[in-house]
């Protein structure tokens, strides 16, 4: 089973990450990587640190000749603004320059829990891993079973439907026929867009949105919508808690920083439904796969894969830093005070939408391992393919 790690600061030197049970003979070339941490800097509403970054993956194990060789794969992403900051995050000795600590947690973050939990006197190490630019580190390891998922036929994508008030204009037509070209196709279309959106009118609202936010000092979120196409029935499993395929997705994607809220489908909208305008009915012809009438439960049932494509959306608050303060208060003095403000972005969903491709991406990956096992690609391609021969056989008889 695959399983990832990810090490490093905000600031400090580098971002790395341990991704093992690979299986072997995975094509990945540097564009698989780097292309996708490429996507994860784009968006409107970015702040200055992607300006400073340009993030390319060092590959220090578990690859030859462009291929997994079943072992682990340690990846290294330098942070080029580390050289403004060797002092203030110095590993060993510190530097006789004193160095001002943070002591005004700003609302929303991690700032006063972690400070609090691990006996700190300062929030700076707080700050600087619970930061999104862990995220990098996790683009690039999800990177890894994207290619491996690609080789079997399945995709996964993304977009934005909305940020702030912004969205709601992309027909479901459309959706369903970029889907039907693969998820991949979807992302490569909300790619052409500065804020990952399919509609323009969405996209010229949601840029006026953020410019005006960000004029104010403050901060945007919003809504990214997460498929996965070519996934076949019957992945996943209802027999124990911890191997049912929706949690895994939902706890995926939760673990984002700055999100705040997931579903599978249209999951709330299905609440204030009756059943019968919930369920996906079949369309049974004999000697055919059941087809279905409608994607409601978004490509999940009993926490496994229905064989139709799996649709998840997230909510994304707004970024907590903001230039126009809260209310907070101070540790060195325990006076109230406004929060302080540290560099951030105005609105960062079309990155987080990256992000959650990359995340979904393993979990995916360890359900078809799961049923189907198989220690290179060869094989595992093998075995998919008696398995979806074998639903064909069913029902053929």
């Amino acid at each position: 089973m695959i399983r990832y790690f990810t090490a490093g600061e905000s600031h400090g030197p580098a971002l790395s990450a341990i991704v093992e049970g690979l299986p072997a003979g995975v094509p990945v070339s540097p564009e698989d990587i780097d292309g996708q941490l490429a996507r994860r800097q784009q968006g409107y509403g970015r702040g200055g640190r992607m300006k400073i970054e340009t993030d390319r993956a060092e590959v220090l194990s578990g690859l030859r000749f462009g291929r997994t060789i079943g072992s682990p794969v340690s990846l290294v992403i330098r942070n080029r603004d580390w050289e403004n900051w060797t002092k203030t995050m110095a590993q060993f000795e510190k530097p006789s320059d004193e160095i001002p600590k943070i002591s005004i947690p700003r609302p929303g973050h991690a700032d006063l829990a972690g400070r609090i939990k691990y006996g700190f006197d300062d929030i700076r190490p707080v700050i600087e891993r619970s930061s999104a630019r862990e995220t990098a580190a996790r683009v690039a390891a999800g990177a890894l079973s994207r290619a491996f998922l690609r080789a079997l036929g399945i995709e996964i994508g993304s977009y934005v439907s909305s940020i702030g008030h912004a969205g709601g204009n992309v027909p479901s037509s459309k959706l369903l026929e970029l889907l039907d070209a693969g998820a991949e196709t979807l992302a490569g279309e909300a790619d052409r867009s500065q804020v990952r959106m399919l509609s323009e009118a969405d996209e010229t609202e949601a840029i006026a949105a953020i410019d005006a936010v960000k004029e104010q000092g403050d901060t945007l979120g919003g809504v990214i919508e997460v498929f996965i196409t070519g996934v076949p029935l019957g992945f996943g499993s209802y027999v124990q808690h911890d191997r049912r395929l929706d949690a895994a997705l939902a706890t995926a994607i939760m673990s984002i920083q700055a999100i705040k809220g997931v579903e599978i489908g249209p999951a709330f909208e299905n609440t204030r439904k009756p059943g019968s305008q919930v369920h996906d009915e079949f369309l049974f012809a004999a000697g055919e796969v059941p087809a279905r009438k409608s994607n409601r439960a978004g490509g999940l049932e009993g926490s496994m894969s229905s064989g139709q494509f799996i649709h998840l959306r997230a909510a994304m608050k707004p970024i907590s830093s903001l230039l126009s303060p809260l209310g907070s208060f101070d540790f060195e003095t325990m006076q109230p005070t406004l929060s302080r403000f540290e560099r951030s972005d105005t609105c960062a969903v079309p990155a987080a939408g990256v992000v959650a491709e990359a995340t979904v991406a393993p979990v995916i990956a360890n359900a078809i391992l799961e049923k189907l096992g198989g220690d290179h690609l060869a094989e595992i391609l093998e075995r998919l393919e008696l398995h979806r021969e074998k639903i064909r056989n069913i029902f053929r008889a």
